[in-house]
């Protein structure tokens, strides 16, 4: 289940504001929301490693469970990556 909120809520914030328009608002609130954006993805990200790790600590988490989670994360990551250096390709 914290996979699946993971995986909803990490782009969440990118999507909501870091790719909105320059001409709705002004230059400097646009670089603002976009590092916004970036802060709470970032947060969501380390938020999504750092509960895992915690609850494993807590001893209630099984350390299986916890690999999974670590493995689905870095699953995901990869393939924003990989998403991103191939739409940067203009070969397509």
């Amino acid at each position: 289940m914290l996979t699946v909120l993971m995986y909803v809520m990490v782009p969440m914030p990118c999507l909501f504001f870091g790719g909105s328009s320059a001409g709705l608002i002004s230059s400097r609130d646009a670089r603002d929301w976009a590092d916004a954006a970036k802060f709470l993805t970032g947060f969501s990200a380390v938020g999504s490693l750092a509960i895992p790790a915690i609850l494993h600590h807590a001893q209630l988490m099984k350390a299986e469970a916890m690999y999974l989670q670590f493995s689905s994360f870095f699953l995901l990551i990869c393939t924003v990556l990989l998403f991103n250096k191939v739409s940067l390709e203009n070969e397509w």
